[in-house]
């Protein structure tokens, strides 16, 4: 297991420090990882994050198609930022996943951490939809959900997992860094 799982957390972090440059390559890093993964967590009984792979994978090839075509028409990836209001609805929406996924997996599987695992899922899948539409409150999220995931896996003894949300923690907040250093380029 731990030979994937270093194979696993060495695809992602390439797949966050292109996306931290706006490359469209990462996804072809993030797909790997992503299906490496799902492997892992599900063995872990981490089914909210196994799950979250399932969906990884596809957003990862969303992404992909939609840079494509900001590439196509802009020459470049662009940096946005979501108007305040939105940022609550988005907010809200991730406390409300968060509560009816983590009751669905407490109540009807034998999951570790349910609520927990629940909430770093949720809010991951609402960091990586950002991610795709280019939001730079994007990394505001992958933020929060690395400095959880590394408190989490640790209760599970995924030490190559948890180590590598200690380097996405660094990557993430560089990520912000340039993306805003993008964005006030761009303006």
């Amino acid at each position: 297991m731990s030979l994937i799982e270093a194979l696993a957390s060495l695809l992602i972090v390439i797949n966050v420090a292109l996306v931290a440059r706006r490359s469209i390559w990462n996804y072809a890093f993030a797909i790997a990882g992503v299906l490496l993964y799902a492997w892992i967590f599900f063995h872990a009984k981490l089914y909210s994050d196994a799950l979250l792979q399932g969906f990884f994978l596809v957003i990862n090839l969303y992404g992909w198609r939609h840079w494509s075509q900001s590439v196509a028409h802009e020459g470049d990836v662009r940096v946005e930022r979501m108007p305040p209001a939105d940022r609550w609805v988005w907010v809200g929406g991730i406390a409300a996943a968060t509560a009816g996924w983590g009751w669905l997996m407490h109540r009807f599987t034998d999951a570790s951490l349910p609520w927990l695992d629940a909430g770093v899922a949720m809010t991951s899948i609402a960091a990586q939809i950002l991610l795709s539409r280019q939001k730079i409150e994007n990394w505001l999220l992958w933020i929060a959900v690395d400095v959880v995931a590394i408190g989490m896996y640790a209760v599970k003894d995924l030490w190559v997992a948890c180590a590598l949300y200690l380097v996405l923690l660094g990557v993430s907040t560089w990520g912000l860094i340039d993306w805003r250093r993008a964005e006030r380029k761009a303006a």
